[in-house]
């Protein structure tokens, strides 16, 4: 006796229960954009970022006006090129809290046992690791963008006050106000590249901040021990996110398409890492 075969679903139905990559990176949209603590950190880094770049414009016209005011030895640029510099100012604070707001996001799903859930869900593990980094990514830099040009446009009034006022189209300041988003993106993905390495938030801010802002201060009290101690500074990823927003390019330093290649670099190896971990050990 033959039994009759159950008809096949439909196409579209069938395809309703797929996971694909646009509905995972969805998901993860949902999933930060829902927590309210993310929404309130990338709101006061767009505020003290803000606040840092008008108060940097202020200093730059004080010094301006009352050159006592300045470092002793005055400064190696010009007062124009110094004001050039203002709409970036801010990027040290902002990668300060994109760097934890990255690691945390990665690294709380580790410790609330959340990992658990995505993984079961994605069972590949790897597009859930690259759409998380990607929407945070893509966050960072809007905020980078946006907060640099808000710095732009409300410190203009400030250096009107010494004539130091410019146009977006001087020298490389188009390019410093967008890459002060790159480089927060690359930041980004590097700090969940790192919180999926190490599965802890409070290990993965201290290594990133330290890799960040601990490093360059060891390499400058180091650098007059060996000449390769200079060189290899020049590679970390400080230096190559404060290169990458610069309007002036020193002797021996890296230019801006170089510090944007040297970041990358950091961020990709990280997240090459990053993957296949995620992809091999057990959750």
């Amino acid at each position: 006796m033959s039994t009759a075969a159950a008809p096949a679903p439909p196409a579209g139905r069938r395809d309703r229960g797929r996971v694909t990559f646009p509905r995972v990176l969805h998901s993860e949209w949902i999933k930060t954009v829902t927590v309210p603590s993310t929404l309130i950190l990338l709101a006061v880094s767009f505020v003290v970022m803000l606040g840092l770049g008008a108060l940097v414009a202020w200093g730059t016209v004080q010094v301006v006006s009352d050159p006592a005011a300045g470092p002793p030895g005055g400064f190696d640029a010009s007062a124009q090129s110094l004001a050039y510099d203002v709409p970036a100012s801010g990027l040290p604070f902002g990668q300060l809290l994109i760097a934890a707001l990255a690691v945390v996001l990665m690294g709380s799903e580790y410790t609330t046992g959340m990992i658990r859930t995505t993984m079961v869900a994605v069972p590949a593990r790897t597009p859930a690791l690259l759409a998380k980094t990607l929407v945070i990514a893509v966050m960072s830099f809007v905020l980078g963008v946006l907060a640099a040009f808000s710095t732009y446009l409300v410190s203009q009034p400030i250096l009107e006050g010494e004539d130091l006022g410019f146009g977006l189209e001087a020298e490389w300041v188009l390019p410093s106000i967008i890459n002060t988003g790159t480089v927060l993106a690359l930041i980004a993905v590097m700090g969940v590249a790192i919180g999926a390495l190490l599965r802890s938030t409070a290990g993965g801010v201290v290594t990133l901040v330290g890799a960040l802002f601990v490093l360059p201060i060891i390499a400058g009290l180091l650098s007059g021990l060996a000449d390769w101690v200079d060189d290899a500074a020049r590679f970390l990823p400080s230096n190559a996110s404060t290169q990458l927003v610069a309007t002036r390019i020193q002797d021996g330093q890296l230019n801006q398409v170089e510090g944007c290649l040297v970041l990358a670099a950091w961020a990709v190896v990280l997240l090459a890492a990053a993957a296949v971990v995620v992809k091999k050990r057990d959750v």
